[in-house]
């Protein structure tokens, strides 16, 4: 349990600082395309920057959304079983398909990496970024997500041996309701 809780340390602080990557995303965009507009410049590297930082977020942030339990799920049978049926169900995807997945990914991206960072690979766009930092992110990311796999199965495990509380939170749905009844009570107020 103490290799889960440093996996998820890390993971929830990588994730906590990558999404602020989005509102730089919406800088750049926003100052790229005024500074278009109004003063007739452009750079494919401004638009380039905009796919590295999208990737960043995407890759980086992974592990975090596995961590929240914020990935899609598709609950329309699993939701109706048992916690310790959805557990085994958890394992048996993490270790028959996230797990072989990521290390794939990170298996066969990492020589992509390697290549355009001894290349010094650039962009075939004329004004174009350096590729490597960005071919880097999808060993980086997927090794995260391989990680916060490993601290989910690891939480799974514990909970069925009975040494530690279910890891998938459970949302009581008549509380939902009541939560957003509530919601949209507040707005029609303070519309009126």
């Amino acid at each position: 349990m103490k290799l889960s809780r440093l996996i998820d340390a890390v993971n929830e602080r990588i994730g906590r600082l990558v999404y602020w990557l989005v509102l730089v995303m919406v800088l750049v965009s926003a100052g790229n395309a005024i500074i278009r507009k109004t003063l007739s410049i452009s750079s494919n590297a401004w638009l380039e920057l905009q796919w590295y930082l999208f990737s960043a977020v995407f890759l980086l942030c992974a592990a975090y959304t596995l961590l929240r339990n914020e990935h899609v799920r598709i609950d329309v049978i699993a939701g109706r079983l048992s916690p310790r049926a959805q557990a085994w169900i958890d394992i048996f995807g993490t270790l028959f398909f996230l797990l072989p997945m990521t290390i794939m990914i990170m298996a066969l991206s990492w020589p992509y990496f390697v290549r355009g960072f001894t290349h010094n690979e650039i962009s075939g766009s004329a004004g174009g970024l350096s590729l490597w930092p960005a071919r880097l992110l999808l060993p980086v990311g997927f090794a995260l997500l391989s990680l916060q796999g490993l601290s989910e199965l690891i939480k799974r495990v514990a909970f069925l041996a009975g040494r530690a509380p279910d890891p998938i939170p459970r949302h009581d749905p008549e509380e939902e309701a009541a939560r957003l009844a509530e919601d949209l009570r507040k707005i029609a107020e303070s519309k009126a």
